[in-house]
């Protein structure tokens, strides 16, 4: 179980399921292109080339006077296209307990975009019922997010919402909170649209130093060599100018960066690579 320290503020990783893509998913993943950059091996990209490795995971941050989960995973009990169509059963919530953290504990979730491998755990089902996993959390949706997706018409998204989503506003528990809405003195969000119209990332800022939840805006390091390179982005101009100016202010500085799907070791620092980028671990 991974863990970093950020001033004040402790990052915990907690993995739901690895997820392995083949690599010719992204047409421009080809071995010569990816061997342009050594320092994706071994962790990012299989030996032979054809898988580029991802994670699904959510991240705890415990900062003074707050325990937040950002993103919820795909969750229990619901058949996804990302799962090949059947429903998982992992033993999420008894990580969450290893860690130390308690399912009435958790007083603030994020979810960074309204797919369905960020909010499955916003909820679980009990007798039958979809119920809030988290039931003494305020749950903080992106404004613009929520009104995007509620009218996408898209089989799986609005039952993704029904699962995941409604049960949530049912019970009172949402926030729906703007691009820049600061959580706690520690931790804000900053907008990193083009994955998902309203997709936010998360900022962390303590006694001097600094860390960032990307979020969708990268879903694997061969982004920062190649920021036009495409994982179902939204509007993929947009996502790709979103990474160009996010790798760029991020470059050479200490903030750690922490992929939300990257697998291990899944943080580091971004550095200035020719033109382009990669990511010191």
């Amino acid at each position: 179980m991974l863990s970093w320290q950020v001033g004040r503020v402790k990052i915990t990783r907690i993995v739901e399921m690895d997820l392995p893509v083949p690599a010719k998913c992204v047409p421009q993943a080809t071995s010569a292109e990816l061997r342009k950059s050594p320092w994706l091996y071994p962790h990012f990209v299989s030996e032979d080339d054809s898988i580029l490795k991802l994670s699904i995971h959510a991240l705890l941050v415990e900062a003074p006077g707050l325990k937040l989960v950002v993103d919820t995973c795909i969750g229990n009990d619901r058949p996804r296209e990302i799962t090949g169509g059947q429903p998982l059963a992992t033993p999420f919530l008894q990580h969450l307990g290893e860690a130390g953290w308690s399912r009435d504990g958790v007083d603030t979730v994020v979810c960074t975009h309204l797919h369905v491998d960020h909010v499955g755990w916003n909820t679980m089902l009990e007798n039958g019922k979809w119920v809030p996993t988290f039931p003494k959390a305020r749950y903080l949706l992106g404004r613009h997010e929520y009104d995007f997706w509620c009218t996408y018409d898209d089989e799986e998204q609005q039952t993704m919402l029904g699962d995941s989503v409604k049960p949530i506003f049912d019970a009172g528990l949402v926030q729906l909170v703007e691009l820049d809405h600061l959580i706690s003195p520690e931790i804000r969000l900053t907008p990193s649209i083009g994955h998902t119209p309203g997709h936010v990332s998360v900022m962390i800022e303590s006694d001097g130093e600094r860390a960032v939840i990307t979020g969708d805006m990268t879903h694997h390091p061969c982004q920062m060599a190649h920021p036009d390179w495409m994982f179902g982005d939204n509007d993929p101009k947009a996502a790709e100018l979103t990474r160009s100016r996010l790798f760029a202010e991020w470059a050479d500085q200490t903030i750690l960066v922490i992929g939300t799907h990257y697998p291990a070791p899944t943080a580091g620092h971004v550095v200035r690579d020719g033109a382009a980028f990669r990511f010191a671990v």
